[in-house]
């Protein structure tokens, strides 16, 4: 389809007042671009859109597919199958929001903890361009921010059917061409593969398939880790909201957060085994010790832990309902100890300045061990080892990631002749 025409002249220069976020359904993808409109001081204008592929049955073989693709072969199934044989069903993901960006400000999610899947729109790239187009001459430009591969096809889309009308930002490497967006915000070890040490594990023969081929360009903007929600702003809400709660535990406070095992970041119950081992050993330097498992986090894992520490006077264990914890642990915590698996996790610890104890990291490959490296080169982390004392703090420069990138598209916006006006 080729791009959208109004009989309208465009403006030059134009003021971005609005955003549209294309997530996956994912919230470790979702949050990075929330973050993101929330730096920005857009989170009062912000719509969300999700991109879904049918999951269930045999769609679970079929996610390599692109989603259009994926989509148009599950309804064949469906009509030529029917429902009970292949159960077609879509992900079903709450995702946390967290209070407009500037203090006293009403922002939409300040009534709003949780975005349902019921309120979020399903990602039509000809519709939001055509709307973009429409509205352009009253509500500026359109901010268009999209993580996750399944976004890739839908962002460039709308960059193609509306160019004059919109700012597309890709957060997360899209590994197809670069210029099909306006922005790429992407972490610097998505560029391992182009090192010298990355290339001595790959044969010559495979070489020409790892997808990254270039160094990054000028509208490439390189993080050391995942943008996430967890500002200033954020973490002083969520003190203040969990000042009841946390305030009054014993001192040093220490969180514990688990992920799970990744393709690059292989564990199972031996290192369930280490950490319940270690956390014993530290327990006597800790005045309170809160542990939370993702949803990635397998049973196996999570089960070992509950049996060793359900029943420690010490001892919280969140139960996996709401109210989530997680931003108010991160507010009041002394310290933090993280698996090795979870950028986002690591990405948000780093950023408070407070201790971040890793373990596990010896066992994650590739350009995993590259961000491990990245940010023992900050001194953001120290190994866990279990002989540590976390009455003793320590600090480094927290990462300021979400800083630096929204700076960067504020200058990006400018060489458009565009500005923020949030």
């Amino acid at each position: 389809m080729p791009p959208i025409k109004l009989s309208q002249p465009v403006h030059a220069i134009g003021a971005i007042r609005r955003a549209v976020v294309i997530g996956n359904g994912f919230a470790g993808a979702e949050n990075q671009c929330i973050g993101l409109v929330r730096a920005l001081g857009l989170s009062q204008r912000l719509s969300l859109y999700r991109v879904t592929r049918p999951r269930g049955g045999i769609n679970e073989w079929l996610r390599w597919l692109p989603v259009y693709v994926h989509k148009k072969l599950s309804a064949g199934i469906r009509r030529t199958y029917g429902h009970s044989r292949f159960q077609i069903t879509v992900k079903d993901q709450d995702l946390m929001l967290f209070p407009a960006d500037r203090v006293g400000s009403v922002g939409v999610w300040q009534f709003s903890p949780k975005l349902r899947t019921s309120d979020v729109l399903e990602a039509d790239a000809e519709e939001i361009a055509t709307m973009a187009c429409e509205t352009y001459h009253k509500g500026g430009p359109l901010l268009v921010v999209a993580s996750g591969r399944a976004t890739i096809a839908v962002a460039s889309s709308i960059k193609r059917l509306a160019p004059e009308h919109v700012f597309v930002i890709q957060i997360q490497h899209p590994r197809s061409r670069l210029d099909t967006f306006d922005l790429v915000i992407t972490p610097r070890h998505d560029y391992y593969p182009l090192t010298p040490q990355a290339q001595e594990h790959v044969p010559w023969f495979l070489r020409k398939w790892i997808t990254l081929r270039e160094p990054p360009g000028r509208h490439v903007v390189l993080t050391v880790g995942a943008l996430h929600q967890a500002d200033p702003i954020a973490l002083q809400s969520a003190a203040s909201a969990w000042h009841y709660e946390l305030a009054p535990l014993q001192k040093p406070l220490l969180v514990v957060n688990v992920g799970g095992p990744t393709r690059h970041c292989r564990y199972g119950a031996d290192l369930a085994e280490q950490l319940a081992a270690s956390l014993q050993n530290v327990l006597s330097s800790c005045g309170s010790l809160r542990i939370s498992f993702s949803r990635r986090t397998p049973k196996q894992v999570s089960n070992i832990l509950v049996r060793k520490f359900s029943n420690h006077p010490k001892v919280y264990i969140w139960d996996g309902k709401d109210p989530n914890p997680h931003m108010g642990q991160l507010a009041w915590a002394d310290a933090f100890v993280v698996t090795a698996d979870s950028v986002s996790m690591l990405s948000e610890a780093c950023s408070t300045g407070k201790p971040v104890y890793v373990i596990g990291a010896e066992r994650c490959t590739w350009k995993f061990a590259n961000f491990h490296n990245s940010l023992r080169e900050r001194g953001a982390v120290r190994p866990f080892t279990g002989k540590e004392n976390i009455s003793e703090s320590w600090s480094y420069p927290p990462l300021n990631d979400m800083a630096e990138a929204a700076g960067r598209v504020i200058e990006a916006l400018g060489e458009r002749g565009w500005v923020l006006q949030p």
